[in-house]
């Protein structure tokens, strides 16, 4: 068993707090409390209730799909409070953060979704983007769900790939 730096709900509070803050998309409240149980000061339990109070309060709310993202007196309260998180759970909570938003931007980088036509076939829509705008977006017909769903899911592994052979044909002499 490790240190537990976190002593009671109202750190807990903190702790979620000055996560949502931090983070560039809302987030499903696995992913939270993934990020938020990274002290043995913190059961689920106390955890969950110090969720429900936040949402309750208005410090976070739940988007129509059931994710959670920080208001605007959510912000506030974290900015005043957060210097009362002990500093190596704020640093190891600043690594989770920083993991979760880089996935983040991969997911708004890379998309792809399968969608019934109207004669039985698929559509498989495949979008890249950088930064600033959109690379490629593609969309292919298929005959079944199971293979757009496959050729979704190879071009989440490697979109880059993908982009760099459609170029390299399109450029061939």
């Amino acid at each position: 068993m490790g240190i537990a730096f976190i002593q009671d709900k109202l750190e807990i509070k903190f702790l979620i707090l000055y996560i949502a803050a931090r983070l560039t998309e809302p987030v499903d409240g696995a992913a939270l409390q993934d990020m938020t149980m990274c002290d043995d000061g913190i059961d689920y339990f106390d955890y969950a209730e110090c969720l429900n109070d936040l949402v309750r309060t208005e410090h976070l709310r739940v988007t129509e799909d059931g994710r959670y993202v920080i208001t605007d007196k959510g912000r506030k309260n974290s900015g005043i409070c957060e210097s009362s998180l002990p500093y190596s759970v704020r640093q190891l909570s600043d690594r989770h953060i920083a993991a979760y938003n880089k996935e983040a931007l991969r997911r708004q980088q890379v998309q792809s979704h399968v969608t019934q036509r109207e004669n039985g076939t698929y559509t498989v829509t495949l979008k890249l983007r950088d930064d600033v705008d959109s690379l490629m977006e593609l969309e292919l017909m298929v005959a079944d769900k199971e293979s757009g769903q496959a050729l979704a899911e190879r071009f989440q592994r490697e979109p880059e790939k993908v982009y760099g052979q459609i170029i390299g044909l399109l450029c061939r002499k």
